[in-house]
């Protein structure tokens, strides 16, 4: 159930990036819920091991390289889902901004656990 309702946040984070952010557009939330999808096993399988790979400049940068690698991502994903379109990078960075926001409110109010230490 908690699967479920996180890749209907990514998804509906999505389409607020695609309404907030000028340059990506969503044609569909069944669209959305495939780029949900694969935004997440993309952040599963890829991420660690740019992110491993970019230390050097993410040290240098304060951690700010994290936002292009993010971005690049985004608009990879964007690259071979038909109907899920972003613009340039500039988008794709705003765009995995937004929805890195808005997924991290969606799982503040519907799916906090709270743990009682």
């Amino acid at each position: 159930m908690k699967f479920i309702l996180k890749w209907l946040i990514v998804a509906l984070s999505v389409l607020g990036a695609a309404y907030f952010v000028p340059g990506i557009s969503v044609s569909s939330f069944y669209i959305a819920l495939i780029v949900a999808l694969v935004w997440g096993l993309v952040s599963f399988f890829l991420k660690p091991i740019l992110h491993i790979l970019a230390l050097p400049i993410t040290i240098l940068t304060l951690g700010l390289f994290s936002l292009v690698i993010n971005g690049l991502l985004f608009w990879f994903v964007a690259s071979f889902i038909e109907g899920f379109y972003v613009s340039g990078f500039f988008p794709a960075v705003l765009g995995a901004l937004v929805v890195s926001i808005l997924t991290w409110v969606g799982d503040k109010l519907f799916l906090n656990d709270k743990k009682d230490n």
